[in-house]
């Protein structure tokens, strides 16, 4: 009998999946985790809970519990509130309400490449607009796109990944005053906002077409429990239900963000030891020919001016040192970019650099 493989949709035959080398090293500052797990006291107390887990039952399909108290972090109802496993699958579930085959989607890149990659393999088409040369948004640009775009969303992320540009106030609020008046929806990624000096959440009210996006991978220590959530008005978290997976959030992770939430002291402490580790690693690469851009999140990307980045990145693995490697993706030609690790972390990947740079 003659076997004939079923073809993938048309849109994904050329499309590549989404990777972050994982290899054995010494120090690896490559996908911006935090450096330090979360206090013991919360892993105490998640595993006394776990015990008390109904294994037979499904969890609460609309994660009430945590929903609450993500809301409650943010002065803000349950209903305002729509949480999933890491923010990858609150973006998707966005493209799937609001995005889909026949519309298109708006990125300024470079930015994170999940927000594309979700909306094409939701169906929707992506249109790019630039960032500048220093990776800020222009105004003008972002009109010019939403105008000729006609997008049903666009993405703006601040602080962006993989740059660390954090969007001005004044910027991201025209953007979305311009999008409002056309029914377009706009999503603000800020998995690095407590990084930053200020964020979007500012902007979310019920009558605007904004959200913004969270998640506990980075300033709460958490990646590998995969929680994301988003803020945004009532009427559109409601929308979400529509195509969410019945009980997709299991039960140990509503228990794992719920309880995480009281120990805010510890990740805000945590956040600041980050920032004040960033501000020196920041200064120690400005002493190398490198360039090195401003960064408002937990990495820092930089440029090596004396030798190509994909050089720069074999010579630190060499030295059992991963950052990641960016030089291959459009419009960052020879960029690197270092996760900030503990002080002895980013002292044995300034080590590594400089030898290779020598």
């Amino acid at each position: 009998m003659k076997v004939v493989r079923p073809r993938v949709r048309d849109d994904l035959a050329a499309l590549e999946g989404y990777h972050s080398p994982q290899v054995t090293v010494d120090v690896r500052l490559n996908t911006n985790e935090s450096p330090t797990p979360p206090p013991p006291a919360f892993v105490d107390a998640l595993a006394a809970g776990v015990r008390d887990v109904a294994w037979n039952r499904y969890p609460d399909r609309a994660a009430t519990g945590l929903r609450t108290a993500i809301g409650g972090l943010h002065g803000v109802g349950a209903e305002q509130v729509f949480a999933a496993n890491g923010s990858n699958e609150v973006l998707q579930t966005l493209c799937l309400a609001f995005g889909g085959s026949g519309r298109r989607v708006v990125t300024f890149e470079p930015t994170y490449a999940m927000h594309a990659q979700i909306a094409r393999t939701t169906g929707a088409r992506v249109v790019e607009g630039e960032r500048t040369d220093d990776f800020a948004l222009d105004p003008d640009e972002v009109r010019r796109v939403i105008d000729a775009a006609d997008p049903a969303i666009v993405f703006l992320c601040s602080p962006n990944n993989p740059t660390g540009v954090v969007d001005p106030p004044e910027v991201v609020r025209a953007v979305v005053a311009h999008a409002a008046e056309r029914g377009i929806l706009v999503v603000v990624d800020e998995a690095y906002g407590q990084f930053a000096t200020w964020s979007a959440l500012e902007l979310v009210d019920d009558d605007v077409p904004v959200v913004v996006t969270r998640t506990y991978s980075k300033t709460w220590a958490m990646a590998a429990a995969r929680l994301g959530y988003l803020v945004g008005p009532p009427w559109l978290v409601a929308e979400l239900d529509k195509v969410v997976l019945p009980y997709h959030l299991d039960a140990v992770t509503q228990l794992a963000g719920t309880l995480a939430l009281d120990h805010r002291a510890a990740m805000e402490a945590r956040v600041a030891e980050i920032v004040e580790e960033r501000g020196r690693l920041t200064a120690a690469l400005s002493d190398l020919p490198v360039r090195v851009w401003p960064s408002g999140a937990n990495f820092v990307l930089f440029r090596p001016t004396t030798r190509p980045g994909r050089d720069v990145w074999r010579g630190l693995l060499d030295r059992s040192v991963l950052v990641r490697d960016c030089s291959s993706w459009p419009r960052l030609e020879g960029c690197l970019r270092v996760t900030i690790g503990t002080r002895d972390e980013d002292d044995r990947f300034l080590a590594a650099l400089r030898e290779v740079l020598a």
